[in-house]
């Protein structure tokens, strides 16, 4: 049975710690911005993304994708760390279910990934794109599917590890590949066949996707590869998948 002040006792404390360390804090805002300008002022004339929108514009969607695939990713770490350090034995043998403290984690990462991704949303107007009430909320909603959906997978993967060092290597190892393969700065279709077919078991491919549907020129129908409808029921039900396999990790786990 679901215990609500338990998860908002797990989600209160991840955010204390998030916004304590100051250095995460920096790291996270500038990471996106430093992509954003080093790499988009470096490919604009290299790139033609034939979608109505300069190369700086076309990688948005992909550096908002990139924040919340970080963020969602490594907000996971607190389940090995807790794990190390003791306390993750003292929630699983306090009265309280264990499918809770997975629905804690899961809110709580998919919480501080769209927080970090909606800031990102400043700039749109900065290089040119423009944005109404109505995208930022369509946005704030494929931000926390995509969160929602990688932090279910962090979830999944850091059940299974006890140690930081291994939780580092195996995320970065799936990490990068997300990222690279995800057409957050370059078009999915420029990739080889063999390649291809890995972006589109990919969420992140399908969020960036959707991201550019909203924020891109025309809609993203220049843009975006996808039809919206697939970039939805895939991460929804990648989301649920994932989700259900962490409770029942968690469940078996000793």
């Amino acid at each position: 049975m679901l215990s609500y002040k338990a998860i908002y006792v797990i989600v209160l404390r991840e955010f204390k710690r998030f916004f304590r360390q100051k250095g995460r804090l920096i790291t996270t805002i500038a990471r996106p911005l430093i992509w954003l300008i080093i790499v988009g002022s470096g490919f604009v004339h290299l790139i033609d993304v034939e979608s109505g929108a300069n190369y700086i514009q076309f990688i948005l969607p992909g550096i908002i994708g990139m924040t919340i695939l970080f963020t969602s990713v490594f907000s996971t770490i607190s389940v090995v760390w807790d794990r190390e350090f003791g306390f993750l034995r003292e929630m699983l043998v306090a009265p309280v279910s264990r499918v809770t403290i997975v629905i804690g984690k899961l809110i709580s990462g998919t919480a501080l990934s769209v927080f970090q991704g909606a800031l990102l949303l400043v700039v749109a107007p900065i290089v040119g794109l423009e944005i109404g009430v109505a995208d930022i909320l369509l946005m704030l909603f494929f931000m926390t599917l995509v969160a929602l959906a990688i932090t279910s997978l962090g979830l999944f993967v850091a059940s299974f590890l006890t140690s930081l060092e291994g939780f580092n290597v195996i995320m970065n190892f799936i990490v990068l590949p997300m990222f690279f393969l995800s057409g957050a700065l370059y078009p999915v279709d420029n990739l080889p066949e063999a390649i291809k077919f890995l972006s589109f078991i990919n969420p992140l491919c399908y969020g960036v996707d959707a991201f550019k549907h909203v924020l891109l020129p025309g809609g993203g129908n220049l843009s975006a590869e996808l039809p919206l409808y697939v970039d939805i029921f895939f991460v929804l039900t990648f989301s649920i998948v994932m989700t259900f396999l962490s409770a029942l990790v968690f469940e078996k786990r000793k």
